[in-house]
């Protein structure tokens, strides 16, 4: 199941992000302000398969720590993604698709 849609922005190399293009379906860890808590998050890009460094994508998401981050995201969030330590991009959720991740309000 796809958890949301966002917005991703990868940081060129000189910034300290990938050397190399990401693919579809590729699999960062995923951190969000709130939370020292990191997860994997699938990204499935939206009208493209390869994103190089620097350039922006819209993707759809896939985390896999569901049940932690439940009633925890809210549209508009932004997040950092990961390789290890060092992060390799940024992104902001346009779209909740898993409502069980909603913010109660």
């Amino acid at each position: 199941m796809s958890d949301f849609i966002a917005q991703l922005q990868y940081r060129t190399t000189r910034e300290g992000g990938r050397k190399t293009p990401a693919f579809s379906k590729y699999r960062p860890q995923i951190k969000f302000d709130f939370d020292e808590m990191q997860t994997s998050g699938e990204q499935t890009f939206i009208d493209k398969d390869i994103v190089y460094p620097g350039e922006e994508v819209k993707a759809v998401i896939r985390i896999a720590g569901v049940i932690y981050f439940k009633g925890r995201l809210a549209e508009g969030m932004l997040f950092e993604f990961r390789e290890g330590p060092r992060v390799i991009g940024t992104g902001k959720i346009l779209q909740i698709l898993n409502d069980i991740l909603k913010i109660d309000h």
